[in-house]
């Protein structure tokens, strides 16, 4: 057969409803039997001259074009430049048939990047396959997107994809791959998922399919990254589905690997829960702790399947993090202490690594080190594992383990491991034990010796910012000033490595006096000792040592010869740094008085202090991950607060506290006002705390009193002075309440109820306390995630009165029913639901308002009715009391018209508070004056307000 040149050689066969293209088979077969590079040049360039000539005919038909492009296709792939078929392949994304429509995608996201020129072409055609009723051609569009889907095109596409993610009739494998579309767009440009999009997405982690719901938690713990506020509705929809799968086995057949339902989903799930803090929800906690333990139970047995036990391991380690996250399940944490002494003496590498991992988890988080320190044997032993991995794993635990029992050996340690550890972690071990040693330090000879012993043993593996660190710790600490000159001289008198000659330079310069009358020390040894290193050092070791030199002519008269001589020679030298540098010194060595020689080579001042700039250089690696971790490598201390490394103090304890980062010790100089000087202080800038605000998405809280629904007031009006009643109620849902309160603590039960004859779906309620600090909040149960027409599902909510507040809490309830449903009700939960109501005789009465007295224990309004067409009666104002829950004096004020009442106000924190009141009513003139005096200043004003608000509405019916 011919080479292909004639269309009649491209052919159907059909395999069942598969077409077949013996052309675009023979053309790879030809090129496949081609014995050399020029043959097989020769026939694809006869195929692309063939190609180009059918395209510049036209007249092509679908399958013909499609045939065309799918033999580009495979020349592209060989590396060939195929531009002039892009257009045709843009083309078929149009056509009418899936096989054509398929292929067209195919070389759309393989010829297309996300900045070329004809990508815009092909958006009409994308968001006309998206809007399609065909699921196959959504998942191509979507396909496309993910692929090569730049900036513009997301903005202008994104919302579709989100309808096709959120709308009831997307099946579930378009749903998946929308999920995945958003994620991967998300990643490259997070401005597209929008913020009123979250309440939807959130809600479809619910969905009972469970490739979907994998799908969506992927998505949410990208989002949940860069705004955990917008987010947070995820953390209880994550514990409830968790425990659902893990406890209750929730999960379709197809999603068991091995026996172990979904693993996938339940690691995402336990590490969605760990970017948010403990919960204070008895309930959710509840949830999360039987999910755990169930967890921890079903890894007692050791499967003997190896798929099975990778599977099981990858969601206990994840469990064992989250346990330590939350930091409050003590039986737990005992447990996994256990167990992770096993795991790091496993024989198994995996094993050994997330064993130590999560050990090192253990040590930012706990209060004691002791478990810990039990297998430190093992621990040390880790760093000469086979395997870098847990190698490395071994130096952070052991790093992050550290505390003043144990710092010395384990500095002693590293160092012995030094000299054999592998390239690739030298310069993070050499942190470290910069880091220790200063931390720990509580010997001066024993910081010295050890840094010094660190540079010389460490080399070209040193950083600048660990030399530069022991420079400042000398200079801010004058115990040390001495010793560190004498032992950074005897290293210079011997074979050293640059770095030491650099501190050497710098420590003599500065502190070379404090030594000149010791033996072996004196300033010409001094001298002979630094410029004997200097030919083999580079430029900037030896712009050091000579601002080294020009102290020594302020300090030692009597070298001076030596010194201007070396000056001179250098004064020629062909680095214009060091010519220039040379010159300067020169001239001001041969000024005819000292005096400005004497202000230029004055003592360096103290380092300012400032966060350590070896922590900075430690934590860079973790910087750019993806997974925003809670934790960070260095134990507790580091781990105390958000801030924690950047706060962390790292003077060194007891006698070194005044070290700190300021000016760079290695700008070549080391003098005051000499030109040339070059600086890197920024080099030793503490952490950057700066916050990206373009990254910073504000989103409005949807279950605040600034998003309350239509509609919510009546309910809200009714339940004030009643214990149960409806909250709200439409055609589709019922809220029904009903409290009870005891001294400080109230019990809110809810009832929902589906009133429409369609199930409600990804029920979720979303409380928003803003009195958190005075009005604390626990909640008891959650609503059933489905409710099934005419049913109804309860929650429970406990709520205690710490103190005063004044801002009643608001809730949030959405549902799936078709498209999304949500409101917004505040909750009759008020200040005066935690009083009881009082009796008191009239002497008691005045006896105790006169001690009570006036201002500010006082607080009064004058007011009238709203709606002037109203009118109050007598009957009315008493009920309105009662239900203020205070108890009505009858016989106590003179006038009989009046209304006396006592109660007794309930708070844990504050106690107990006793308010007395008088109401005074005009029913002539609809005008009354409330007086209400109280124990504690802040009760009387939140009383007065809340009885004016009501009675000057004058709205019945609202109370019984």
């Amino acid at each position: 057969m011919a080479s292909g040149a004639g269309g009649g050689l491209f052919s159907r066969k059909d395999s069942g409803n598969v077409p077949t293209m013996r052309g675009l088979v023979s053309f790879i077969a030809d090129l496949r039997n081609a014995r050399a590079r020029e043959l097989e040049e020769k026939r694809i360039n006869k195929e692309l001259a063939n190609i180009r000539q059918k395209f510049r005919d036209g007249g092509l038909n679908g399958y013909s074009r499609k045939k065309y492009v799918c033999k580009l296709l495979y020349i592209y792939i060989l590396g060939w430049n195929v531009d002039f078929g892009h257009l045709e392949a843009v083309n078929l994304i149009s056509a009418t048939k899936y096989s054509e429509k398929q292929i067209g995608y195919l070389a759309v996201t393989l010829f297309l990047h996300e900045e070329h020129e004809l990508l815009h072409l092909v958006v009409n055609s994308i968001r006309k396959d998206l809007l399609d009723h065909n699921e196959l051609n959504n998942c191509l569009a979507l396909h496309a997107i993910a692929n090569v889907g730049g900036k513009e095109m997301g903005e202008a596409i994104s919302g579709d994809v989100h309808r096709l993610l959120i709308s009831p009739a997307s099946k579930a494998f378009v749903k998946k791959k929308a999920a995945l579309t958003l994620l991967r767009l998300y990643r490259k440009y997070p401005g597209i998922v929008q913020n009123e999009w979250a309440e939807r997405i959130i809600s479809l982690m619910d969905d009972p399919d469970m490739g979907v719901a994998l799908s969506v938690t992927s998505l949410v713990m990208a989002l949940v990254q860069d705004n955990q506020e917008q987010y947070k509705g995820s953390y209880v929809k994550a514990a409830n589905r968790l425990k659902r799968i893990v406890v209750d086995a929730e999960c379709s057949e197809g999603y068991f690997y091995y026996k172990v339902p979904c693993p996938w989903m339940q690691v995402k799930l336990l590490r969605l829960l760990q970017y948010y803090p403990p919960p204070e929800d008895s309930h959710i906690r509840k949830l999360i702790r039987e999910a755990l333990q169930k967890i921890m139970d079903s890894a007692m047995d050791i499967p003997k399947n190896v798929q099975q036990n990778n599977a099981q391991n990858a969601v206990l380690f994840e469990a064992i993090n989250l346990v330590i996250h939350l930091d409050t399940e003590q039986d737990l944490m005992v447990q996994i202490s256990t167990r992770l002494g096993k795991y790091i003496a496993s024989r198994e590498t995996n094993v050994r690594y997330l064993g130590l991992e999560a050990m090192t988890h253990l040590a930012a988080r706990s209060e004691t080190l002791d478990p810990i320190k039990k297998h430190q044997s093992i621990i040390i032993g880790s760093l000469r594992d086979r395997d870098i991995s847990v190698r490395r794993q071994g130096l952070d635990l052991l790093y992050s383990m550290c505390d003043p029992t144990n710092a010395q050996a384990i500095v002693n340690e590293l160092l012995r491991y030094l000299q054999s550890a592998d390239y690739a972690i030298r310069e993070e071990m050499v942190l470290k034990i910069a880091i220790l040693t200063e931390k720990y330090a509580t010997d001066v000879q024993w910081y010295v010796d050890i840094s010094l012993r660190l540079i010389a043993m460490a080399g070209d593996h040193v950083s600048d910012e660990v030399w530069q660190r022991v420079i400042q710790i000398v200079t801010n600490n004058e115990e040390l000033q001495v010793y560190a000159a004498q032992n950074i001289l005897q290293y210079v008198k011997n074979d050293c490595h640059e770095t030491l000659v650099k501190i050497g330079g710098y420590l003599l310069g500065e502190f070379g006096h404090l030594i000149a009358d010791s033996k072996g020390c004196s300033p010409i040894e001094q001298y002979m000792a630094l410029n004997g290193k200097m030919r083999g050092c580079s430029s900037t070791t030896r712009a050091i040592i000579l601002s080294s030199f020009i102290k020594f002519v302020n300090l030692f008269p009597e070298i001076k010869p030596q010194l201007l001589q070396t000056f001179r020679a250098y004064s020629h030298s062909l680095d214009p740094e060091l010519q220039q540098r040379a010159c300067e010194y020169l001239a001001l060595a041969t000024q005819p008085t000292d005096d400005l020689l004497r202000g230029v080579c004055d003592e360096m001042p103290p380092f300012p202090e400032r966060a350590s700039a070896l922590l900075s250089r430690l934590h860079q690696k973790h910087a750019t991950t993806s997974d925003k971790r809670t934790w960070i490598v260095g134990g507790r201390d580091a781990n105390t607060e958000e801030l924690g490394l950047a706060r962390q103090a790292t003077g060194l304890k007891r006698s070194f506290t005044n070290a700190g980062t300021g000016h760079s010790p290695a700008s070549p100089t080391g003098t005051k006002g000499t030109n040339g000087t070059t600086s890197i202080a920024n080099d030793l800038a503490g952490l950057d705390l700066s916050i990206d605000t373009n990254k910073v998405l504000k989103a409005p809280n949807l279950a605040s009193a600034a998003h309350l629904s239509p509609d919510w007031e009546t309910g809200y009006q009714r339940l004030l002075l009643r214990a149960e009643g409806i909250l709200y109620e439409d055609a589709q849902i019922q809220i029904g309440l009903r409290t009870e309160y005891r001294g400080q603590l109230g019990c809110v039960i809810f009832y929902f109820s589906n009133r429409s004859s369609f199930p409600m779906g990804s029920f979720t309620t979303t409380l928003d306390n803003q009195s958190a600090e005075t009005l604390k909040s626990d909640i008891k149960g959650l609503p059933d995630t489905s409710i099934p027409p005419e049913g109804q599902t309860t929650q429970t909510i406990m709520f205690e009165a710490k103190n005063i507040f004044t801002v009643p809490p608001t809730v949030r309830i959405s549902y799936l029913a078709g498209a999304l449903q949500a409101l917004t009700l505040q909750l009759p939960v008020v200040l005066h639901k935690y009083m009881d109501s009082a009796e008191l005789s009239a002497e008691d009465f005045f006896k105790r308002w006169k001690q009570i007295g006036g201002e500010p224990r006082e607080a009064q309004a004058i007011f009238g009715l709203v709606d002037r067409n109203r009118t109050m009666n007598m009957e009315y104002v008493r009920r309105v009391v009662k239900g203020f829950k205070w108890g009505i004096l009858d016989g106590v004020d003179p006038n009989g018209k009046n209304i006396v009442g006592a109660t007794v106000l309930h708070t844990s924190e504050g106690g107990k508070f006793g308010c007395l009141l008088r109401l005074e009513p005009n029913f002539d003139t609809q005008m009354f004056r409330i007086t209400v005096r109280a124990t504690d200043e802040a009760v009387p004003p939140v009383l007065v307000k809340a009885m004016e608000e009501r009675l000057s509405q004058g709205i019945e019916g609202f109370v019984e």
